[in-house]
């Protein structure tokens, strides 16, 4: 994975048809999306439970792009093996999920995978300035996680925050929850350049429809674009 802070669109799978998920993928990557995000919640850390290791490794072969895996689960270090095997490209973990983030962090990197820390919406960005060095992601919640559909949470000023904190370093800001052509605009301003979409993708489409899906990435990615152009 090169780095660039070029805006990207990653839907999240929680929003397609469980039933058809190769072709899903296949459509959305097909019609221009450029990471594939996954919710894997535990129905613990979250009140929802979704994909463990062998759903994500039955992804695998079907995702192009990148696979960018979000862990809405504690504890996280077992499990981060085999989410490296099941081949997560970026595995991310919530700050919030241990004590030890910055252990984690270092055995996502050590697994051969690129290491994200999320933040929930009452978490403080400074929770991520020590362990800014280890990390290649900042997955920044703009809904309470556990759910898709939910309305947009304004965090820009903790992105804008964030923004400031990376400086030059490679590090990715993402946006996850109630993302839509609306919201897109505000969060790509204050510095975010990863913006996942579930419903704002997948409404209105389906594999045998997926001019929709492009119609709705390219909606949501021109209205990021246009506020940093």
């Amino acid at each position: 994975m090169s780095f660039d802070r070029s805006i990207k669109i990653a839907p999240s799978i929680l929003s397609a048809d469980f039933a058809n998920f190769s072709a899903e993928i296949q459509a959305i990557e097909a019609q221009g999306a450029d990471w594939v995000h996954i919710d894997v919640m535990d129905g613990h850390f979250v009140p929802n439970l979704t994909f463990g290791p062998p759903a994500v490794k039955a992804f695998r072969p079907h995702v192009k792009t990148v696979m960018d895996v979000h862990l809405m689960i504690t504890p996280v270090d077992p499990y981060i093996q085999a989410y490296a095997d099941a081949g997560a490209d970026i595995l991310t973990a919530h700050v919030e999920a241990g004590a030890h983030t910055h252990r984690t962090l270092q055995a996502i990197r050590a697994a051969g995978m690129k290491a994200g820390v999320a933040l929930n919406p009452g978490t403080p960005a400074y929770a991520v300035e020590h362990l800014l060095d280890l990390t290649d992601l900042v997955c920044v919640m703009t809904v309470n996680p556990g759910f898709g559909g939910q309305k947009f949470i304004d965090m820009t000023n903790k992105i804008r925050k964030l923004r400031s904190m990376i400086g030059d370093r490679p590090i990715h800001i993402e946006i996850d929850g109630g993302v839509d052509p609306k919201t897109a605009p505000l969060v790509a301003a204050a510095g975010a350049d990863v913006l996942v979409a579930g419903s704002a993708v997948f409404k209105g489409g389906s594999v045998d429809n997926p001019e929709v899906y492009g119609a709705n990435i390219k909606a949501v990615r021109s209205a990021a674009e246009s506020a940093t152009s």
